[in-house]
């Protein structure tokens, strides 16, 4: 069931390896099938050298082990939220990378400094709010799912398709499973980049101005960044 979009999956997660945005199992990516709305995702706490794409595990989006011999990625419950929310997401992908988990623990959002981070997020990466103890101890993973969701509110989830849960870490989301994971790597960054930054003594954001022309020339309506289709 399923056999692509396993593979997609399950090479995805390996890029969170090579990409150095995870260590040990501390890392999962999905993917919606469009068709079915079924989800794809990592199993649970098995190590990515052993893992084999036929370990990838499908759902429903109740949550529903539809087939696979291991437990889902227990962090399901939030990529579940996430989908149905966003009829737009295809893949969900979490991580806690060095750069972005630093500022999810500082409790800040990773402010717009210039047009490296202006090429592909439209304005700053937030910091969800602290969830209530009511909220941990109960549903935790989906109820971090429902903070994210509040988070964005009506803001379009692919202008920013990154955010930071506060004293835990990183979330992306893309088209797919590999846009997913693109973002997150272009997240990784520019946290690194934020970081220095702020280090070297300016937290003055970058200008309105320059930080629309430099996200709508790549992704608005009138784009003109990279080769039209007649040229690829």
């Amino acid at each position: 069931m399923l056999d692509k979009l396993k593979k997609r999956v399950f090479e995805a997660n390996l890029e969170l390896v090579k990409e150095g945005l995870v260590i040990h199992t501390w890392g999962n990516v999905s993917g919606k099938d469009p068709e079915s709305s079924l989800i794809v995702i990592k199993p649970s706490g098995v190590s990515y050298s052993k893992m084999k794409a036929d370990d990838m595990v499908v759902v429903d989006l109740e949550g529903n082990k539809v087939e696979g011999k291991y437990k889902p990625s227990t962090d399901l419950p939030t990529h579940i939220i996430l989908y149905k929310s966003f009829p737009s997401i295809g893949g969900v992908v979490h991580t806690h990378s060095t750069y972005a988990t630093s500022w999810a623990q500082a409790g800040k959002s990773i402010p717009a400094f210039g047009t490296t981070h202006a090429d592909h997020f439209y304005g700053d990466v937030a910091c969800t709010r602290l969830l209530t103890d009511s909220e941990i101890n109960s549903d935790y993973e989906t109820n971090t799912g429902k903070v994210i969701v509040e988070c964005i509110g009506k803001d379009d989830p692919m202008a920013v398709p990154s955010i930071l849960v506060k004293c835990h870490g990183p979330f992306s989301w893309g088209k797919d499973a590999e846009n997913a994971v693109y973002n997150a790597v272009a997240l990784e960054e520019v946290a690194r980049m934020a970081f220095y930054t702020v280090l070297l003594g300016n937290t003055r954001p970058v200008d309105q101005v320059l930080l629309e022309k430099h996200y709508k020339r790549k992704h608005g309506k009138d784009s003109y960044y990279g080769q039209t289709k007649e040229n690829k």
